[in-house]
């Protein structure tokens, strides 16, 4: 079951029905008996976890490895002895 919202084209009436996805549309306001059309709203969606934010996913210990692997071995051993 889901919750759809109507507005009467006539007297511009707002009212919800909760009704099938499939099943057939609300065609007359409740009030005048006027024309009515479906309005559409955005889905609830509601994001949790790690992941879905810029602070969560940047500059790990992963991406510092990687930039020490690119260099070569010997650079590597020269900076190891230089510490």
């Amino acid at each position: 079951m889901a919750l759809f919202e109507y507005q009467c084209k006539k007297c511009g009436v707002r009212f919800e029905r909760l009704q099938r996805k499939g099943g057939p549309m609300v065609k007359q306001c409740p009030e005048c008996g006027g024309p009515v059309r479906r309005l559409f709203q955005p889905p609830g969606i509601i994001f949790k976890g790690s992941g879905f934010y810029v602070t969560d996913n940047r500059r790990s210990s992963t991406d510092q490895t990687s930039e020490t692997k690119s260099e070569p071995s010997e650079q590597r051993k020269k900076k190891e002895n230089s510490d």
